[in-house]
């Protein structure tokens, strides 16, 4: 490498094809110096890398004004005073997760139109926090427990005398005692399905009828007409937050599982088919805030053990989840957020009655397992009331005798006997009585 010496003021220094090197004798760069450089004005052409800064590693980037374009890497914070555009090709390697923004700043590829799945926002318009499924927006559905719930009701049923009865009572889950008077269904009926949300009760289908009733949980009154669905007597009834379900039946299609959207009013559109069974008869149900489970089946000796499940917020047929510990109907179910229970019921082959109690986990599938017994064995007896701790159902008969009045309920935390919670309201003795309540497991899902 040539050396050149420099002297005097005003010299023209040019060189061509070599490399300059200040403090060293062998440069790698075009201008390679080592020591410090100071300057007043230095323009730099093209893309640099600066790694320290009068003798440190700088960890914060101050960009002031529009100082045109600019490139570089930086270990820490960038603060920016002033407006800036983020192009669409920019890349985020870290994301936007630690980034503070005073003003207006938007990420590219982020847009309202294409969410990604999981993606939450607020809904000014509805004033609700929604998701993104992957398909749609869904409010984010939620409610504050303030000590006001915990209340089951009990509608409908058939009377010692054969005759339709229209009487709904209430009780508080939570204490015992006798049902309270709380008014009358619209239609008089025997083996309605009971369900709801946290604030109206639903009473569907039953015998004669396949109308569907509402109410309003937290005060009294009567039944209010909803609609009708295609099924009548012994449908099984559950529900999420916001829609319930109905399912078999011995009338119109027997196997077939229809819904409604609790909070409208209307007639039940169709959700699928149940799995195959030798009836649909007498069907019992519970639900998770996910899934509905539709459980066992009655007619003579023709009774099922099969625990079918479906998924409440879509539609489609019902799959096996697992099975009871025996075959029957006409039973009591309900559930809390973790365990549902079928109480009691006609047993086949036999047709005879029974007192067992079986419970399965929700979340996972598998066969149910022995809760407890009830006091006596007893059939004809429908959907129960529950809580979060609690379990009730009402009514039924023993052996085909006259139908009873009394109310029964369990612990869902232990497993046990049942233990006597009251009478029905009325001092009414009946069988097929529905009960729902506003407090059960379904609620918190759609």
């Amino acid at each position: 490498m040539a050396k050149v010496r420099i002297t005097g003021f005003g010299s023209a220094f040019e060189l061509e094809n070599e490399l300059v090197g200040i403090g060293t004798d062998n440069p790698t760069n075009t201008l390679q110096v080592l020591g410090n450089i100071q300057s007043s004005n230095a323009k730099v052409v093209g893309v640099s890398t600066f790694t320290t800064f009068d003798g440190f590693v700088d960890t914060k980037a101050f960009i002031s004004g529009s100082g045109g374009a600019k490139s570089g890497s930086t270990s820490g914070e960038i603060i920016i005073e002033g407006d800036v555009t983020v192009s669409s090709g920019t890349t985020f390697t870290s994301g936007p997760e630690n980034l503070t923004v005073t003003d207006n700043f938007t990420l590219p590829g982020i847009s309202d139109d294409k969410p990604s799945l999981g993606t939450t926002r607020f809904n000014e318009d509805l004033a609700s926090l929604e998701f993104y499924t992957g398909v749609e927006w869904r409010a984010v559905n939620s409610y504050v427990d303030m000590g006001s719930r915990g209340r089951g009701c009990f509608g409908g049923g058939r009377d010692s005398g054969s005759s339709n009865q229209a009487d709904i009572g209430f009780i508080e889950i939570a204490t015992q005692g006798n049902a309270i008077s709380f008014g009358d269904l619209a239609t008089a009926r025997m083996w309605p399905g009971g369900c709801g949300s946290a604030i109206r009760g639903i009473f569907g289908s039953g015998t004669p009828s396949t109308n569907i009733d509402y109410i309003t949980i937290a005060s009294a009154g009567n039944g209010i007409t909803f609609g009708t669905c295609s099924q009548s007597g012994g449908a099984g009834a559950c529900s999420s937050s916001t829609r319930a379900l109905f399912g078999g039946g011995y009338a119109g299609t027997g196997n077939a599982i229809e819904y409604i959207q609790i909070m409208t009013l209307g007639n039940a559109v169709d959700f699928g088919d149940l799995r195959t069974r030798t009836n649909f008869q007498y069907i019992s149900a519970a639900s998770s805030s996910t899934s509905g489970f539709f459980m066992g089946n009655s007619s003579g000796s023709f009774n099922s053990a099969d625990v079918d499940r479906v998924t409440i917020a879509s539609t489609g047929n019902s799959i096996l989840f697992g099975t009871l510990t025996q075959a029957r109907g006409q039973s009591a179910s309900f559930s809390n957020s973790t365990r549902a229970v079928q109480a009691c019921g006609l047993m086949g082959p036999s047709a005879a009655d029974t007192n067992t109690i079986d419970y399965f986990t929700m979340a996972t599938g598998g066969n149910a397992m022995d809760f407890g017994d009830a006091t006596t064995a007893v059939s004809q007896i429908k959907t129960g009331a529950a809580s979060q701790t609690r379990g009730c159902f009402a009514g039924g008969t023993t052996d085909g005798s006259d139908a009873l009045n009394t109310i029964s309920y369990i612990q869902f935390s232990t497993t046990g006997n049942v233990m006597d919670f009251g009478d029905l309201s009325n001092s009414g003795r009946r069988n097929g009585v529905a009960g729902l309540s506003d407090s059960h497991g379904g609620l918190g899902g759609f």
